[in-house]
């Protein structure tokens, strides 16, 4: 399935938009590729490897617009696409906030509407937020040096919704970054 993917994104343009590190393509497959290093189940996978098709809070240039999301599903699966929207839905300033929270408060930046995630739907924001956050950390000195305290402070604070080779990756690549508030929106994807 991830060749399927991997080519409609090319379909959609992926290939063509600048990234920091290259184009958003490379991007969403570094994405992918760390999230599957951290042992992420396929769906979570599948939803960093697409996680920037309706645009992000970070990154607004969307793939395909919100209508159609029943396509994004029949290629990625209803369980990523699931994941997808509410990567791309979330208002970052607003509910990055109370994200470790049991009543976290989250709002959809494309229907003003707030809710509470299940701790599974707080685990994979978290867990690919953080693969996003750090892939860009990673390849850009620049934003790790403007966010990466920030970062290291949101992602320290979201510890318990982390898998453990998602919390050593944070310590192993922002660890040198002193504590600061929960990030307003850094990512660009």
């Amino acid at each position: 399935m991830p060749q399927r993917v991997v080519a409609r994104l090319r379909e959609l343009g992926a290939q063509d938009i600048a990234h920091p590190g290259g184009t958003l393509l490379s991007h969403l497959e570094r994405v992918s590729g760390l999230l599957a290093s951290w042992g992420a189940r396929p769906a979570l996978q599948r939803a960093g490897l697409c996680h920037a098709l309706y645009g992000t809070d970070g990154f607004p240039v969307a793939l395909l617009p919100l209508e159609r999301r029943a396509e994004a599903a029949a290629v990625i699966g209803a369980e990523a696409e699931s994941i997808v929207y509410l990567y791309a839905s979330c208002d970052r300033a607003a509910s990055y906030p109370t994200l470790d929270r049991a009543e976290a408060a989250f709002r959809d930046r494309f229907t003003g509407c707030v809710h509470t995630p299940t701790e599974a739907a707080r685990r994979d924001l978290a867990e690919l937020s953080a693969a996003n956050e750090l892939d860009l950390a990673r390849i850009d000195p620049a934003f790790r040096e403007a966010w990466g305290g920030e970062l290291l402070c949101f992602f320290t604070r979201l510890g318990g919704l982390l898998s453990e080779p998602a919390r050593q990756e944070c310590r192993t690549v922002l660890g040198g970054h002193g504590s600061g508030p929960a990030p307003r929106a850094p990512g660009a994807g």
